[in-house]
């Protein structure tokens, strides 16, 4: 089961995932995403630092809006990995296709360089 929260702060939309992403919950996080999408928001944080565990289906979700965020300069940044869940994105190759940061700070720094 998954909690996604959203807090918006200068200009930077942030989702706080909390909990398991399997194949039913992953919808969820397409719809959060989907809906900073539809906002209009071009600067997204994905706070993974209360994310215990992803599934292939939840890795989905993020790599199906790689081309529609380079086609809108969407920029995206993901934080707050834990060991395992990092390990899910290296072992696909994932973490090569998208941005992950350690903590928040380096997050918002790079999301805001990635919009210039």
């Amino acid at each position: 089961m998954v909690q996604i929260k959203r807090l918006q702060e200068d200009g930077i939309d942030t989702l706080a995932v909390i909990g398991e992403i399997d194949a039913s919950s992953s919808i969820e996080l397409d719809l959060s995403i989907a809906k900073s999408v539809g906002e209009g928001f071009k600067k997204i944080l994905v706070d993974c630092s209360s994310l215990e565990y992803i599934s292939s289906a939840g890795l989905g979700v993020f790599m199906s809006y790689i081309e529609e965020f380079k086609d809108k300069g969407i920029s995206m940044v993901m934080f707050g990995l834990n060991e395992k869940v990092a390990n899910n994105f290296s072992i696909l190759g994932l973490a090569d296709l998208l941005h992950i940061c350690s903590t928040k700070e380096e997050a918002k720094q790079l999301v805001n360089e990635l919009s210039v």
